[in-house]
């Protein structure tokens, strides 16, 4: 079932959490609502779930309205951060409570409770678990069995809430593989929230990037790396290196070099500033005459196949940081203190806004 949000707006007293949001998800798509605390992502989750009501807007399952449906009407599947699993009962019973609290009209007989428990918990590979309290399972397991309970009532739509954000980083790593696979398997429309860069790119099928109760970016999780549409996506998404200068006739001018600047193609020189990944410097030892900016390595450490390195400007009390290849690193035999040359490879410049 698919899910649409149309200019959707929430508001707690003086604070703007969504801000006229619109967003549409397929079935069978998993979603991921990528931003840092506050910027509304949880609160456009609430909304499509059902848990709040948006001051204004509408939210549509499968092109039907359901902005008033009640929650318990609108069959979705929530899972939360911190599991909220019933401590006094065994994971047999949290995994059936929601088919024995359904109306006698709907409800399953016992015979298919069982039947139904036992596939789920199969499922997310805990069956052998069944008669154990939830005091008696790991973070991981408690998730699962979240999950698990969460899928008993057969969703139209899945929605997650940093399902994995209490856990240590080896768990989480191990569950969104794992998620991923389960998704692939139930074919539902999923959202999950999270402010996990390395998690979101990893799990979804497109990245929803949100800041100040804003959409910033939508696009597959390569969109959003190689081609980010604003500073904020540029800046939220790892890391990156700012570099201030001038642009004109979609050409950039600052720290001794020239570059291209798409879209920039005004007569009038105005600030922009040129963005460039540590991985996109390309490093040589300094010549007189030599393209780059001059800098010195302040400190470098290795780390698997790469070195980082950390590069004070010499025109400047600016630091850059760079990444190279530890057979480069270990070629050039560089030593701290030593004058360099860092020259981008690839840049991405935006106006800075008045």
């Amino acid at each position: 079932m698919s899910i649409e949000v149309r200019n959707l707006s929430k508001q707690f007293g003086q604070f703007r959490a969504l801000n006229d949001v619109s967003l549409h998800i397929e079935t069978g798509e998993l979603v991921a609502l990528l931003g840092p605390s506050g910027c509304g992502k949880t609160t456009l989750l609430r909304i499509i779930a059902g848990l709040e009501g948006p001051d204004s807007g509408s939210v549509l399952f499968a092109g039907e309205d359901a902005t008033s449906v009640d929650v318990r009407q609108r069959q979705v599947g929530f899972v939360f951060q911190h599991y909220a699993l019933f401590k006094h009962m065994t994971v047999f019973e949290n995994v059936a409570f929601g088919l024995r609290v359904k109306h006698r009209s709907q409800r399953p007989s016992e015979d298919q409770i069982q039947r139904k428990v036992h596939e789920l918990l199969t499922l997310v590979q805990l069956d052998w678990l069944a008669d154990r309290y939830p005091a008696q399972l790991s973070g991981g397991q408690r998730q699962r069995i979240a999950l698990a309970r969460a899928l008993a009532v057969e969703p139209r739509v899945l929605l997650l809430d940093e399902p994995f954000g209490a856990l240590d980083a080896k768990v989480r790593k191990e569950l969104r593989r794992w998620l991923r696979r389960l998704h692939d398997e139930l074919n539902v429309a999923s959202v999950f929230v999270t402010h996990d860069q390395e998690e979101a790119l990893e799990v979804a099928d497109r990245v929803v990037l949100m800041n100040a109760g804003r959409i910033e970016q939508v696009g597959t999780p390569r969109d959003v790396w190689e081609q980010p549409a604003t500073p904020f996506v540029y800046g939220f998404l790892g890391d990156v290196n700012q570099l201030q200068g001038v642009a004109a006739r979609e050409v950039w001018e600052g720290a001794g070099l020239s570059l291209p600047a798409p879209g920039l193609a005004q007569a009038e020189a105005q600030r922009a500033t040129a963005y460039v990944r540590p991985h996109e410097f390309d490093i040589e030892r300094y010549r007189a005459g030599g393209e780059g900016i001059a800098v010195r390595l302040s400190h470098a450490y290795l780390a698997g196949p790469s070195a980082y390195l950390e590069l004070a400007r010499e025109d400047s009390d600016a630091i850059i940081e760079a990444e190279v290849p530890e057979y480069l690193y270990r070629e050039l035999n560089l030593r701290d203190g030593e004058v360099l040359l860092a020259r981008p490879r690839r840049a991405r410049i935006f106006a800075v806004q008045p």
